[in-house]
């Protein structure tokens, strides 16, 4: 089993995956963030840094999904934060809309991501946390990271709208939509049961 859970900067992707490992026993796998050598330098000089940091996040992920391959060869269930679809069709796009990348990069980033995208197996479920701005601004100023301080309000607005289009047309296996504008699984064991029975229930129609 391969669930990915998928949406924007501050949802709460991160700690629902590790959540939902320990609940169900699953491997979890996360963004590769601390160790990213081109984070920090993209959110101060986007248009720089836009095409070394896409190419990082792609060829970080596409290893996770041969990994992930692997593990599902060996019956084992995984957990991932955020999906390779959503490094080209969320991150790349939006930057190339914007006029942070370039044409001619925008193409070479698509050139291999149509180059990789053969060899990658769709999740078994996508779970998708839809958060409106204020959610995702409250939670991104909550977890304090220095590289996030620079993040404006209009690339987190133009990401959602990117989310809510890509959502829209997946077609690539189940797709579970949760609202977390009013959860705090964090907190409340309440709001990670409601999200585990929705699983339960997309997954194996227990509820």
């Amino acid at each position: 089993m391969h669930i990915a859970i998928v949406g924007n900067i501050g949802a709460g992707k991160t700690t629902l995956a590790n959540k939902l490992a320990h609940h169900f026993n699953w491997q979890v796998f996360l963004e590769d963030v601390d160790h990213n050598p081109y984070l920090k330098d993209f959110y101060d000089d986007m248009p720089r840094w836009a095409f070394h940091l896409q190419v990082y996040f792609l060829n970080s992920r596409f290893r996770q999904t041969q990994h992930i391959k692997k593990l599902q060869s060996a019956h084992k269930g995984v957990i991932q934060d955020r999906t390779i679809y959503e490094d080209a069709h969320i991150f790349a796009a939006n930057l190339h809309q914007s006029s942070l990348m370039t044409e001619r990069d925008y193409q070479n980033y698509l050139n291999l991501f149509e180059s990789m995208i053969s060899m990658v197996d769709p999740p078994d479920l996508l779970l998708y946390l839809r958060a409106d701005l204020p959610k995702l601004v409250q939670q991104i100023e909550r977890r304090n990271r220095d590289y996030e301080n620079n993040i404006k309000i209009e690339y987190l607005k133009n990401l959602n709208e990117h989310y809510e289009q890509w959502i829209s047309h997946y077609n690539h296996g189940k797709l579970l939509i949760v609202d977390v504008n009013n959860l705090d699984y964090v907190n409340n064991p309440e709001d990670l049961s409601v999200i585990i029975d929705k699983l339960n229930n997309t997954l194996f129609g227990l509820f």
